[in-house]
């Protein structure tokens, strides 16, 4: 979710058209916190790896989304959770008629009945990327990759937020299930990529 995401897309016709008729129902709906394109780019490219299925948090008008659908392989299961009832019900519109495309009304824990996923896009409100973030060894395929999106790229280390330590950044960093790393997408945009470990690295003493 990004203040000033959808207003951020000038050119609809260099977009992929589901993408573009997505960002056109979040301009409508006068919603402008959709996926950025610098990310939405980000989730083209990684939505092509993913073998059996995709998950992403915080539906929003569907612009990540519909980067995700627009890259996948065919048969490839995509299932995005939003808890905005208007806005599912918009989306779902959108979707219709495009296969292997769930949209869920609910909270964002909501997304544990569809998983583990080949790639899982943390996105949107909620706590799933925060202080009750979401559980990698359930959510995620050893091998998949965990994206989570809208931090201000880090200057320093540890990162800081409003002047004390990232914590929300910190635990994906250094969460023992996943190997992961800060990418910069913009001067001011940044997301964190990682793939669940094959296994937990040893301990040492």
């Amino acid at each position: 979710m990004s203040i000033g995401g959808t207003s951020g897309y000038t050119d609809l016709t260099a977009l992929p058209e589901l993408v573009a008729q997505a960002v056109r129902l979040g301009a409508e709906l006068g919603f402008d916190k959709s996926c950025r394109p610098e990310q939405g780019r980000l989730l083209h490219a990684l939505a092509a790896g993913a073998a059996q299925s995709i998950g992403e948090t915080g539906t929003g008008c569907g612009v990540g989304l519909a980067w995700l659908v627009s890259a996948r392989r065919p048969g490839v299961r995509v299932v995005s959770v939003e808890r905005d009832a208007r806005l599912v019900e918009h989306v779902r519109r959108l979707f219709d008629g495009v296969p292997d495309v769930a949209i869920v009304h609910g909270d964002w824990t909501d997304v544990y009945a569809h998983g583990p996923f080949d790639l899982l896009v943390l996105d949107g409100g909620g706590n799933a990327k925060g202080g009750g973030a979401a559980d990698p060894a359930r959510l995620v395929r050893p091998g998949g990759v965990l994206v989570v999106d809208d931090f201000t790229p880090a200057t320093e280390w540890p990162p800081t937020h409003a002047g004390q330590p990232d914590e929300a950044r910190l635990h994906w960093l250094s969460h023992p299930e996943l190997a992961a790393i800060e990418v910069r997408l913009a001067p001011d945009l940044a997301s964190v990529v990682a793939t669940r470990r094959l296994s937990r690295p040893a301990e040492t003493a």
